[in-house]
């Protein structure tokens, strides 16, 4: 199984939701609760959009022919009650 990495973009909304956007896939626009849910999403969404071009026989957006980086640096929040 071949393996991309996705750049994506997040903010939070006035109603506390999360937008997630990438460059890397044109016209990627999600929205969850929380950030683990957005970027699960965002995971979901994208993997069924590469299995869709590849079932049709479509070129990928070239910024999907990245290959997975060996060290990467990534911020991961973590919620807890204080």
């Amino acid at each position: 199984m071949a393996e991309i990495v996705l750049k994506v973009q997040s903010e939070q909304l006035e109603n506390g939701a999360y937008l997630a956007t990438s460059d890397d896939v044109p016209g990627l626009v999600i929205q969850g609760c929380t950030v683990a849910e957005t970027l699960e999403i965002v995971r979901d969404v994208t993997q069924k959009l590469i299995e869709s071009y590849l079932e049709h026989g479509d070129e990928l957006p070239p910024q999907l022919h990245r290959h997975q980086p060996e060290k990467f640096e990534i911020d991961i929040p973590v919620s807890f009650s204080s």
